[in-house]
């Protein structure tokens, strides 16, 4: 008996070294969120236990929704949602990865009003802006100290579409690079076009491509694009109609080519407002967001064909998921719910796709944008 005992002592002890070992090595991720109040904010994400630990307001700017981070992690861009070209901008921070804080670096004017959008090209040198309001796209160049120039490129959209109420003019509401940095792709929601320009980023210029864009159902009205790790799938998904369409990507030419389209499942009671699109870094699944019905929509995802299948629709537990964040492990999903001032953890199951809330909401203040460094070793202040 005694045998017995020692040998389940023994057992048992190593079992909790190797779960303790567990957490000391699973590490943490800085999260950034944005408001639309006048605050970014910061976490640490647990990424053993998926809880979140506020590391309070790093800044403070006017209206800083939407984020983006350069490829080297040391500098953050945000911009100001203003409703007149002159209080419409983006600006430019040095991160401090041991604490979150964030430096202003500078600060530049958008060229348009309203910027919903921005992001930062692979090789760092290029910040990009989508003017929702004016329907214009910008680019900045970024130097190797995060300050900003001034626009160095700047393309006014033109045209509309068959909403009269919503797309009686251009309405840009994202701009990203494709996967090899050499194209630009600018989801315009008022001309139901993801129109596609070339990069060059060395010198932060954009020009249009050709072919110029590539379209979509008529007042589907796309929102976001995201693209396959693979590089030969891009998903656009649509706020007006509601949908996931699949694209196939040449790598030669930029030219996107429609595979399918698929509706978000939602609850009959909720209407059609999708906002946000990712795909996991194992290219196994899509996420799509519905503020309708404030949800997440998960697909599984073919990495031969591109193609999706349905898994199952999640409540975002909140209301009105405006942005959410695969984070860089594929371990978690974090959604901001805008209009319930929460942002709240899901862990993925890396195997089904299923989500599952980890615990508690956060309460953040109209939180609009998330976004997550990678993980370090060390433990969260």
């Amino acid at each position: 008996m005694k045998k017995c005992l020692l040998r389940f002592s023994a057992v048992a002890l190593a079992i909790m070294s190797v779960f303790k070992a567990s957490a000391q090595t699973a590490g943490t991720e800085l999260v950034y969120v944005g408001s639309g109040d006048k605050n970014i904010y910061a976490y640490w994400l647990d990424l053993g236990s998926g809880s979140l630990k506020p590391a309070g307001e790093v800044a403070e700017i006017k209206a800083p929704s939407f984020l983006a981070l350069s490829p080297d992690e040391k500098f953050l861009c945000a911009i100001s949602e203003g409703s007149s070209k002159r209080d419409s901008a983006v600006s430019s921070f040095g991160i401090d990865a041991a604490t979150g804080k964030l430096r202003l670096i500078n600060r530049q004017l958008t060229g348009g009003s309203g910027p919903c959008h921005v992001s930062i090209d692979q090789k760092g040198k290029a910040v990009l802006v989508a003017n929702y309001n004016s329907g214009s796209v910008a680019a900045f160049p970024l130097g190797e100290n995060g300050q900003l120039g001034p626009i160095s490129a700047f393309i006014q959209n033109q045209g509309s579409s068959v909403d009269a109420s919503r797309q009686e003019g251009p309405h840009a509401h994202c701009i990203v690079t494709g996967p090899d940095d050499r194209f630009v792709y600018a989801c315009d929601l008022g001309l139901d076009k993801i129109l596609i320009f070339k990069l060059d980023a060395d010198h932060a210029t954009l020009v249009a491509n050709d072919p110029a864009f590539a379209s979509i159902k008529p007042g589907s009205g796309p929102r976001h694009i995201a693209f396959h790790p693979n590089r030969r799938f891009a998903y656009v998904i649509s706020e007006m109609g509601g949908t996931l369409t699949v694209y196939s990507l040449d790598s030669d030419s930029g030219a996107l080519t429609q595979i399918e389209d698929h509706p978000l499942p939602k609850e009959s009671k909720g209407g059609s407002w999708a906002a946000e699109v990712a795909v996991h870094p194992s290219g196994k699944f899509v996420f799509g967001s519905n503020r309708g019905d404030n949800s997440i929509v998960v697909f599984r995802c073919d990495p031969e064909t591109g193609r999706l299948k349905f898994i199952e629709r999640d409540s975002t537990q909140g209301k009105t998921p405006r942005n959410f964040e695969v984070d860089p492990t594929g371990k978690f999903l974090l959604v901001g719910n805008q209009d319930s001032n929460s942002l709240i953890v899901f862990r993925i199951d890396e195997n089904t796709g299923h989500l599952a809330s980890v615990g508690q909401a956060e309460t953040v203040k109209t939180p609009m944008c998330i976004k997550c460094l990678r993980p370090v070793k060390s433990s969260a202040p």
